[in-house]
């Protein structure tokens, strides 16, 4: 029997990095007025020898085992040690697992490490999305160096849903509106052209989303925005600047966000060489 004020050590064991075990031991611990609980965490456990040692120290010690190991070879194996020696151990993801497998009515996948892939499946996204947000419309030249992918395009060619929903694939988005009174920035030509892609639409199409565009804001349709010769102008110089990158091009006309989006994560995949997608 321990006395209140001895530690009692916890050896977490896991075959990934062991952050969940060490977690709810530490939850588990603070509800009890002894002793500080002092936890040894060994990672990334994939060989019985390491278990054999762990669990001769945690019997030495009398210490206690919780562990999260999914492989169910080794897992087997570290119950069936600890009780050799007469070590408490304590199977953490085991009751959740069985629980879930009777709902969901399929065998887990038995994986290490799958919730860090999800972790950083995550944390890349939002990290992709605030790049989008940092180096949207142009803001900053200095995010297109940076880009996985620089979307050009006269305004009102969904540079911007484009970029979020790119985001949300979790590929880092630039993109710059191109206007005919202002120079496109010098970086647009120092990255890859292959990184580049232009967005064009019909003078039609555009006059009538800018069009609509003026409504919505209270504004009249005949402004300089929506005025035809304007629009011709706007995408004369925009067909100009992507043949000088020599960039490929996708005629978003009749195109939804999501239809223009996985041609762009096609083209990123293949590295196809420059062209027009109609």
């Amino acid at each position: 029997m321990q006395s209140i004020n001895e530690k009692q050590i916890v050896y977490v064991v896991s075959d990934s990095v062991g952050e969940t075990a060490e977690y709810v031991v530490r939850a588990a611990a603070s509800q009890f007025n002894r002793g500080a609980t002092e936890i040894r965490r060994f990672s990334y456990i994939e060989d019985k020898e390491s278990i054999d040692e762990i669990v001769q120290s945690a019997k030495e010690i009398n210490g206690i085992i919780a562990f999260t190991i999914v492989v169910a070879e080794l897992k087997e194996y570290l119950m069936e040690k600890a009780k050799e020696k007469n070590v408490m151990y304590v199977d953490i993801l085991g009751p959740m697992m069985d629980s879930l497998q009777a709902v969901f009515r399929q065998p887990p996948k038995m994986k290490p490490r799958l919730v860090r892939q999800l972790d950083e499946e995550y944390f890349r996204r939002v990290e992709a999305i605030e790049f989008a947000v940092k180096y949207d419309d142009g803001r900053d030249p200095r995010g297109i160096l940076k880009a996985d992918v620089v979307l050009i395009g006269v305004s009102r060619t969904s540079k911007t849903p484009l970029s979020m929903y790119l985001a949300h694939k979790r590929l880092k988005v630039a993109n710059v509106p191109l206007v005919p009174e202002v120079e496109p920035p010098e970086e647009l030509f120092e990255v890859s052209n292959h990184k580049v892609i232009g967005l064009k639409i019909s003078p039609e199409k555009l006059n009538t989303i800018r069009t609509e565009r003026l409504k919505s804001l209270g504004l009249t349709a005949k402004a300089n925005y929506a005025n035809h010769e304007r629009i011709i102008e706007e995408l004369n110089f925009a067909d100009k600047v992507m043949k000088k990158i020599g960039c490929q091009v996708i005629d978003v006309s009749n195109k939804a966000v999501e239809e223009t989006a996985n041609i762009i994560l096609g083209i990123i995949g293949k590295g196809e060489e420059s062209k027009n997608i109609m």
